[in-house]
């Protein structure tokens, strides 16, 4: 039987040569956290919209049951309270507010009806004035992996365009 024993140089040019290899290892691992536990792979969604409305009107929108019914056309049903339940789109999403600052912020734990028992994201709408109008600076955090774009599509489709039609009316 022999052995190979390597020299020190000789094992560092090994080493030197699989680093390029790992390389493309890294991104297939991306789902797993790192030894400090902290998740690489985290994904969240920003959008800033527009609308020709005070902060109030908007503020109103997003948390009167009637308003929010009429404008999703969707049965709604929002306790504005701080820890209120809310049910939307026909109780496709659950929601708790988490914080609420009139005319300013809403934060909600928020979920949807296809995810796991127990998974809540964080949504946030920041009301800041533009001109005569509202603009609400929108992050949407800690939902599953993947969901992204579904998602983001979903704010504007549901949320954003009935909410500026509603508003201008």
């Amino acid at each position: 039987m022999t052995t190979q024993q390597l020299s020190r140089r000789a094992f560092s040019v090994r080493l030197a040569g699989l680093v390029p290899a790992l390389a493309f290892v890294r991104p297939r691992l991306g789902a797993l956290t790192q030894g400090d536990g902290i998740s690489r792979t985290a994904e969240a969604i920003h959008q800033d919209v527009v609308f020709a409305a005070s902060r109030e009107r908007v503020y109103e929108a997003l948390l009167d049951e009637k308003q929010f019914g009429k404008m999703t056309g969707q049965p709604t049903t929002i306790d504005r309270a701080p820890g209120g339940a809310l049910s939307l789109f026909g109780a496709r999403i659950k929601a708790r507010n988490i914080e609420l600052v009139p005319n300013q912020r809403i934060v909600q734990a928020w979920r949807s009806e296809g995810w796991d028992p127990g998974v809540y994201s964080l949504v946030r709408f920041e009301l800041l004035a533009q001109g005569t109008g509202t603009k609400i600076a929108f992050d949407h955090t800690g939902f599953p992996v993947g969901q992204a774009e579904h998602l983001a599509a979903g704010w504007k489709t549901n949320y954003w365009d009935p909410m500026t039609k509603y508003l201008a009316g």
